[in-house]
């Protein structure tokens, strides 16, 4: 960890003293250099690192705000920290608080540009252990750690304009690059959002024991693994594994939540297979056995690309347990895993910090998966520039996905409305959507108060709106994204946990657009919805177990007569938002199980789940004219475009299918060979034909078997696709 910070980085991690200030550095402990930081973080770890037999150190940092500079070599960024921390004999620690860091590149010897910790400085916000929970750090009441960002540049790609002091040009640090070294680095920056939406995707489904649509996620070969130990290959070994969490499907009181966090993606220099690693915490229960247990495990999971579909799939799920705790009891004593005569090594790391280069990494004879449709190069770079901005928007919507959820903690009415496009709308839980950021600002306020203006106050409780494990489809031209977003619920406040008793689960399903507005382009939210709760804890100390659902359910507080646009209640949300709270009845509690929703389709077999509401919520059925479609951008594709190709003699007939209501428009090639250039015939479909024959001249054949390769080039409603065929020639 401590290799991470520049030579010169600063490591400032707050006390939280009782009566502190928690903003000032008086308050924290001030380092610099990798040596004594590494030397700070041993002792504070002590017999809690998590290589002692027993123990347990398990950080999380996620929901990230990351703002880069203009001249691309500093950032800085923001995080939800969270740790879990044991000895194996009786004593632990949880700390939790924001982490505000500042980023440089650096050059150096042999290792080419990398990125490093220029300034690490952690604001404690709570602390205690596993038998009395967490409280206020020092019995404070807490102030608003400050933010890098504001609410109108959350989604900005670039923090500010870089404007040298003196007047002169910024030193040029571009490397002419040709456009096959371009399109292969867009290339890769694509697939690392594939691989990461597959494994959040499979993480989302594992959590409702949707086993068939988990077995879909699969290479043919694939397998599961736990310490090493394999299923067999194939679907009949993966399928035995899931078993053993349970069988298909959720019933009254279980809860099989599988929360994945800080999850890395490297991509091979091929750009076939890929690797991925995080760190996943079981909460794992069954409500009416009252049993429950916490399961840590790093993950290292392997993922290859399918030559003949170009789609990913899982190759492997690896996952090294690192500590399984009943949750009476907890870790305090080694948890429950058959002790080991040694510590495990833990999986190897990723070099993502290796790959910030000027030095090419492609290979020679590398191809890209799709299919252009033109050889221009003003096309091409118009291709590479669209595809850019699509791994752009990833991130974009995730920075202000997370600046959400600040501000929601902090219940800045004003400042999370502002983050919403001037034609958004906003849910207000349990009553309904408003329109505009200023009805949800104004709503907000009505039910909350506004804690945006002047200076902010000190707070006996903060509620933490943790949205994590995000899935973004992004659309064709990148200016919209459709996210799925799991919504983890803790709290803090002053003599404990009482005020937010552990832990709520649920999901937000958003919509985020690119806006234009007075010359400046900014990322911002379309549509926010969330379905609360699945599941909740009835306390600290009794946990998702010990739950009495008549006891549940958060307190409505008053909208203050201010009605929404599209109420919860409305007619035309029937199916979608019943069982919700303040939906139409019967309300869900848990441990009653509520349906789940899904906005998008399986993303390796495109198979549509059973609750199925594309788009954004309110916009299917009670207001279609808010619907991206309405106002001028893209809806982003539910799935993946499935092409099949048969050969009937030297004929070729392409069946091109998208999900249900998605037109299927756009190029289809029919090329020699796969990774031939050699185009034999294209066709341009159109919504009222799907199906397309090419009529192959025997001549262009040699005799005997020859492979075709099939492009679907894309659409604004569908993604690429493609498949194999073999066409004999006597």
């Amino acid at each position: 960890m401590a290799a991470l910070f520049a030579d010169d980085g600063v490591f400032r991690w707050g006390a939280g003293n009782p009566g502190a200030n928690i903003l000032d550095n008086s308050d924290a402990t001030f380092l610099t250099g990798p040596a004594a930081v590494e030397s700070w973080l041993r002792t504070d770890a002590g017999s809690m690192d998590g290589l002692k037999l027993g123990s347990l150190h398990a950080l999380i940092n996620d929901q990230p705000v990351v703002s880069l500079s203009a001249d691309g070599r500093s950032a800085k960024g923001r995080w939800h920290s969270l740790k879990f921390l044991g000895d194996g004999a009786g004593k632990t620690r949880i700390e939790g608080g924001i982490m505000q860091n500042e980023y440089v590149l650096t050059t150096s010897a042999g290792h080419g540009n990398r990125w490093k910790i220029k300034l690490l400085r952690y604001y404690p916000l709570f602390a205690g252990n596993y038998k009395k929970g967490w409280e206020n750090v020092g019995g404070n009441s807490l102030p608003v750690v400050p933010f890098h960002f504001t609410a109108d540049g959350a989604g900005e790609a670039i923090l500010s304009p870089y404007k040298p002091h003196n007047g002169s040009k910024v030193a040029s640090r571009h490397t002419e690059l040709g456009i096959d070294e371009l399109k292969y680095r867009v290339t890769m920056l694509n697939d690392e959002d594939e691989v990461r939406n597959l494994q959040h995707i499979c993480g989302h489904y594992v959590d409702r024991r949707m086993w068939p649509d988990v077995v879909d996620l699969f290479a043919s070969d694939g397998i599961v693994s736990f310490d090493g130990r394999g299923s067999a290959p194939g679907a009949a070994g993966i399928q035995s594994a899931l078993d053993r969490m349970g069988p298909e499907g959720l019933t009254r009181g279980i809860l099989n939540d599988h929360p994945i966090y800080q999850t890395l993606v490297e991509i091979s220099p091929d750009g076939l297979e890929a690797t991925s690693r995080g760190l996943e915490i079981g909460m794992i229960g069954d409500s009416i056995a009252k049993t429950a247990e916490w399961q840590f495990c790093v993950f290292r999971h392997k993922y290859i690309k399918d030559a003949a579909s170009g789609i990913w799939k899982i190759k492997e799920l690896a996952y090294t347990r690192v500590m399984v705790a009943n949750y009476t009891s907890g870790w305090a004593f080694g948890g429950t895993l058959p002790p080991k005569a040694t510590p495990s090594a833990p999986p190897p790391f990723l070099d993502v910090l290796g790959h910030v280069s000027d030095v090419a990494r492609k290979p020679t004879d590398w191809q890209p998966s799709w299919r252009e449709d033109s050889n221009s190069t003003e096309t091409l770079l118009a291709d590479i520039q669209r595809r850019l901005a699509r791994s752009a928007a990833f991130d974009e919507t995730e920075n202000v996905s997370s600046a959400y959820g600040y501000y929601a903690d902090d219940i800045r009415c004003i400042d999370f409305a502002t983050l919403h496009a001037d034609k958004g709308f906003k849910m207000s839980p349990g009553v309904g959507w408003y329109h505009s950021p200023q009805r949800i600002g104004q709503a907000c306020i009505a039910r909350y108060g506004n804690q945006s203006s002047g200076a902010a106050p000190l707070r006996a409780s903060i509620p933490f709106h943790w949205r994590v494990q995000p899935v973004i489809l992004v659309s064709h031209d990148g200016r919209s994204a459709t996210m799925r977003v799991r919504n983890l619920q803790i709290g803090t406040s002053k003599g404990g946990t009482g005020a937010f008793p552990g832990f709520n689960g649920g999901m937000y399903h958003d919509q985020f657009v690119l806006e234009e507005k007075n010359g400046v382009v900014r990322r911002k939210l379309w549509c926010l919805t969330i379905d609360e709760f699945y599941w909740q804890s009835g306390g600290w100390s009794s946990g998702w177990a010990g739950v009495n659902s008549t006891a549940l359910g958060r307190r409505q507080s008053g909208i203050g007569g201010y009605i929404a646009d599209v109420s919860i209640t409305d007619p035309k949300m029937h199916p979608r938002e019943v069982g919700f709270m303040g939906g139409p009845p019967p309300t869900v509690r848990w441990p009653d199980i509520q349906r789940v929703w899904w906005s998008f389709r399986n993303p390796v077999s495109g198979r549509v789940p059973e609750s199925y509401w594309p788009g954004c919520v309110p916009c299917r059925t009670a207001r279609p004219e808010w619907q991206l479609t309405a106002n001028g951008y893209q809806e982003p594709a539910t799935g993946p475009t499935l092409v099949t190709a048969k050969a009937q003699g030297t004929n070729v007939t392409v069946t091109v299918a998208g999900g249900p209501d998605e037109p299927v428009t756009g190029l289809v090639q029919l090329r020699k060979g796969n990774r031939s250039s050699n185009l034999m015939g294209e066709v341009v479909l159109s919504s009222a034909n799907e199906i397309v024959t090419f009529a192959v001249p025997p001549g262009d054949l040699r005799s005997g078997a020859n492979e075709l390769a099939v492009y679907f080039l894309g659409s604004g409603r569908l993604q690429p696709g493609k498949a194999t065929v073999v066409v004999t020639v006597p």
